[in-house]
């Protein structure tokens, strides 16, 4: 896991590390963390990930000096999907395109979230990871 951005991983092991009912309270935590879309951006310059059950959309921007900046926008009613926006908001700042495309896409099991949150919430987060990562090597060519 040390290819992952140091604060990432330090949100990983924090989960990990951390007891069940203390997770819940944890991703609630991250769901406020979510910064809000700068005025400019909208959904039809986003890509929407359908494998997560409420509506999710995600955009990241490499930047000249090959870090990324990632928009994350999901509804408020929807907790523990904006939990991962969060994570990935927080994780990812000031990350490289190569830090990023190194996490591991089996990140959310390895912070532990199987044991409190549904499978098809987990392959939701796998796939909002997944997309990211994809629309990054999409722009590095």
């Amino acid at each position: 896991m040390s290819d992952m951005p140091p604060k990432l991983t330090e949100i990983v092991d924090e989960f990990a590390s951390a007891p069940r009912d203390v997770v819940l309270e944890m991703l609630l935590e991250f769901s406020d963390a979510v910064p809000p879309l700068p005025a400019e951006l909208t959904h039809e310059g986003m890509e929407q990930v359908p494998e997560c059950q409420t509506q999710f959309f995600l955009k990241a921007e490499v930047q000249p000096d090959d870090t990324v900046v990632s928009y994350f926008d999901c509804p408020p009613e929807s907790p523990t999907t904006r939990a991962f926006a969060g994570i990935l908001s927080e994780g990812l700042a000031g990350a490289t395109a190569e830090e990023i495309l190194g996490v591991p896409d089996d990140l959310y099991a390895r912070m532990g979230l199987s044991q409190a949150i549904s499978p098809l919430r987990i392959r939701g987060g796998a796939a909002i990871l997944g997309r990211l990562k994809r629309q990054i090597r999409d722009q590095l060519g």
